[in-house]
């Protein structure tokens, strides 16, 4: 069986470890194949990375990756792989900075071409047009700024992987180290889950299961403009226990009820309860990070009477119950008593 031709993308604004890690990883897999997977007359996987230009490049970080090849060089590949990119900007991604590479993108997969994505990669891959009408996933911290720009996209933003388009022909990873989902997803089903399976347990990669909502931070947008909206959201975060804090917000901005809900929802692309919502999960996610506080003593502390509509809440969403996030994000303890903040203000 002929190796699956990997070619994975590297650009002026990639990041090293993706680019690094996805290139490692499926180079290495052939020594992990299982039994009933193989034996094989060669690697799995013939991995190249290529870039507009052959040779090595500065990257976002100012390491340099090495181009085996340049775009122009692949006339045809089984898997095109877009890596994270600066995210910088906060999510957000200048569109034109690579037409050449685009056009590339989507002639390859006009060529049969799986075409994968990681992180804010993304962004990249959306300008192609490749990903209107498909789900996808990619970094939650570009949510807002693909919704913008690319309204066609279906994006699943809570999902660390989205396979879509016909024939799986488009697969998207979400945040950061969720190319470890990508990596593992590309050996089951082109190798075999046997050999996924190994994989991860040789490099300690974790499926995200779960997806990336408890992952997510909100920053609600605060530079749409609207003073009254602005002046609204900063005495919520002052006042996030309030009674009807709708109600309270609407007249602290000396707006009507009607406009002030559309015009919050216009500024910041929430309505104002989910708004609140949003904030009051945000505070409680930091407190039951950082405090020994009960869950029920925290839900108090955020607005929330009844402790069983805020667990309800709270795993609608981030995807995890309240005990579940403080066992997967609690700092760590050096000595058994102290979490790591209090250490440091020693």
């Amino acid at each position: 069986m002929p190796p699956v031709r990997v070619s994975i993308l590297a650009t002026p604004d990639s990041l090293v470890y993706p680019v690094s890690g996805m290139f490692e990883v499926l180079t290495w897999v052939g020594t992990l194949v299982a039994d009933d997977e193989g034996p094989r007359d060669s690697p799995p996987f013939e991995v190249e990375i290529v870039g507009p230009a052959a040779g090595p490049m500065p990257s976002a970080s100012g390491l340099p990756i090495v181009a085996h090849r340049s775009i122009d060089e692949v006339a045809e590949t089984d898997i095109v792989i877009v890596p994270s990119v600066d995210m910088s900007t906060k999510g957000d991604w200048v569109p034109g900075r690579y037409p050449r590479v685009v056009a590339w993108i989507r002639g390859m997969h006009e060529g049969g071409a799986t075409i994968c994505s990681a992180c804010s990669g993304g962004m990249l891959t959306a300008e192609s047009g490749l990903l209107d009408g498909h789900e996808a996933t990619m970094h939650w911290a570009s949510e807002a700024a693909c919704r913008r720009r690319h309204p066609g996209v279906r994006l699943r933003i809570d999902e660390a992987l989205v396979v879509s388009g016909e024939g799986g022909r488009l697969v998207t990873s979400g945040a950061s180290t969720a190319w470890h989902d990508l990596a593992l997803y590309l050996v089951a089903r082109y190798v075999g889950p046997a050999t996924a399976s190994a994989v991860a347990h040789f490099q300690l990669f974790q499926w995200h299961r779960d997806g990336q909502a408890a992952f997510g931070v909100f920053h609600p947008p605060t530079d749409h403009g609207d003073a009254a909206i602005a002046a609204s959201q900063r005495w919520i975060a002052d006042n996030i226990a309030v009674a009807n804090p709708v109600e309270q917000m609407a007249e602290q901005s000396g707006l009507p009820a009607r406009t002030f809900k559309r015009r919050f929802k216009a500024a910041t692309e929430h309505a104002p309860i989910a708004y609140v919502q949003r904030l009051r999960v945000e505070r409680a996610k930091r407190r039951l990070e950082h405090s020994d506080d009960s869950i029920e003593e925290i839900s108090w502390e955020v607005g929330y009477e009844d402790p069983a509509s805020f667990r309800r809440l709270f795993k609608r969403l981030t995807g995890l119950t309240a005990g579940e996030y403080r066992r997967r994000f609690r700092l760590p303890r050096a000595d058994g008593r102290a979490p790591w903040p209090e250490l440091l203000r020693r």
